[in-house]
């Protein structure tokens, strides 16, 4: 083989070895936004928060307030409410709002918030992008926290829709991790009405 051909079976080579470098260089950056966009690998899904941080997707042109609502289960004995009664947002923005939480007994409890939207129709435009109800929540006896619900209301929700509700009721867990019930109230027989009342 003459010099020349070396030369550029050589050249050939260090090319090939250069886009190799930089195709293993992009991959990590690259993997990273397929789990963000997918989800794979337990990476939440960034194109909400992406949403509304340079003021693309937000319709400036409407307001819709937001009402927040929170109560324990008579089984939990906590305090639990929000730190703000509403705001209003616009479609498409990202807000930051807190409950609050304080443990009120005098040992550890572990709870689970459900959240419920109204009316009905919004709640499929009602993105919750970070919040205390995605996994179950510990106070320790007197603990106080602040829980977190980052949302935004996808632009395309029902123009006739201008308030939505936002509302939490917070569960007591045992120690499984179901979900305690009241003690149910003994009852006897009332024979002269053929009902159930409960006793004493």
């Amino acid at each position: 083989m003459s010099a020349r051909g070396v030369k550029q079976t050589a050249l050939r080579l260090l090319g090939a070895a250069v886009l190799m470098f930089g195709f293993g260089y992009a991959l990590i950056p690259l993997y990273n936004v397929i789990c963000d966009v997918t989800g794979i690998n337990g990476k939440s899904s960034s194109l909400q928060q992406a949403a509304g941080a340079d003021g693309a997707e937000i319709d400036q042109s409407r307001l819709i307030k937001v009402e927040f609502i929170g109560t324990p289960n008579s089984e939990l004995p906590w305090e639990f409410r929000p730190l703000v009664k509403s705001v209003e947002v616009h479609p498409g923005a990202v807000t930051d709002i807190y409950y609050h939480a304080r443990n009120l007994a005098d040992y550890s409890i572990t709870g689970q918030a459900v959240p419920s939207v109204v009316p009905s129709p919004a709640a499929r435009h009602f993105s919750k992008i970070e919040c205390f109800c995605f996994t179950k929540q510990t106070l320790a006896a007197g603990e106080t926290k602040a829980m977190l619900v980052k949302f935004r209301l996808d632009p395309e929700i029902d123009p006739a829709i201008n308030q939505v509700t936002l509302s939490y009721t917070f569960y007591a867990l045992d120690d499984e991790g179901a979900v305690k019930q009241p003690n149910a109230e003994p009852v006897e027989m009332d024979h002269s009405h053929h009902a159930q009342v409960p006793a004493g």
